[in-house]
């Protein structure tokens, strides 16, 4: 016999309530359905769940532990239903990092006025695009290659290149650095989601790179001193970190940010997405 979620839903109505009959009346079944199925849970679990008297019901030691995973497993399952029927009335954005830079606040308050009708949810994935692949998201904030005969996409702006240094980095006193004098430290690349490669420089006049895979991990590395970073504007506004300054790269060319999504069934909301970050994006008149 399998365990179903009628199981999970009575042995915590008789617990939450505190009687079969009361369980009975919540659940709209009789209170003799109640018993059968609490006594084929316990018979699919081969324990004892309840302690029954003409007084009271408590769950036994193991029941106690099961009731806490039932809880769990009755949110999960409500929350995938209602993922599923609220069908469009919510947009997942995933973001690898730095989400929308420093437009993210200001998106999400126009969100709220333009679209109150679809609820906004900005979601961090450690992946190369920001959990779209994954099918955690509707959208994703795009700066780093990704497939383009499986994701359509469109350029909302474009974001300086900056350098990341430590604070007490010799570096950290200048305005300003240039592509080929920074070429001459070791580079820390974030393989997974990052944006910098050695591309950037020419061939025969590339630096020395070491990689991680995180953002986290990038600014802790960076911190020590050891190394240095490349890294779009968006990062600057997101991540700004004791012991980290950035300083504009002057001559490297920027960023692309693009937001993507499935070529094939898209969400109703795409256009209004790309529409807004575009418009954020802009540089003042």
């Amino acid at each position: 016999m399998d365990m179903e979620l009628r199981h999970l839903r009575c042995l915590v109505a008789i617990v939450e309530t505190g009687s079969f009959t009361d369980a009975a009346i919540e659940l709209g079944v009789s209170q003799a359905a109640v018993s059968r199925t609490l006594l084929s849970l316990e018979e699919i679990l081969g324990v004892r769940l309840l302690h029954r008297t003409s007084r009271s019901v408590t769950p036994t030691a193991t029941g106690v532990r099961v009731l806490a995973r039932a809880r769990q497993l009755l949110a999960e399952a409500d929350d995938l239903v209602a993922e599923a029927t609220t069908g469009h009335t919510r947009l997942r954005i995933g973001h690898a990092w730095s989400a929308m830079g420093r437009h993210t606040a200001e998106f999400q308050r126009r969100w709220a006025v333009l679209h109150p009708d679809i609820e906004l949810r900005l979601i961090r994935t450690n992946s190369a695009t920001g959990g779209l692949a994954e099918g955690i998201c509707d959208l994703a904030v795009a700066r780093a290659a990704f497939d383009e005969r499986r994701f359509a996409s469109a350029v909302v702006g474009r974001e300086r290149r900056y350098c990341a240094l430590a604070a007490d980095d010799p570096w950290a006193k200048r305005r300003s650095l240039g592509l080929e004098e920074v070429r001459a430290r070791t580079i820390l690349i974030d393989r997974r989601t990052g944006t910098t490669t050695a591309g950037l420089w020419p061939d025969g006049a590339r630096p020395t790179v070491e990689y991680t895979q995180d953002i986290d991990d990038w600014l802790a590395l960076i911190a020590t001193g050891r190394s240095i970073g490349i890294t779009p504007q968006s990062t600057v506004s997101q991540y700004r970190r004791h012991g980290i300054v950035f300083r504009p790269l002057r001559d490297a060319p920027p960023i692309a940010v693009r937001l993507i999504w499935p070529r094939h069934d898209p969400h109703p909301a795409t256009d209004a997405a790309v529409t807004l970050l575009t418009e954020l994006y802009q540089p003042p008149r």
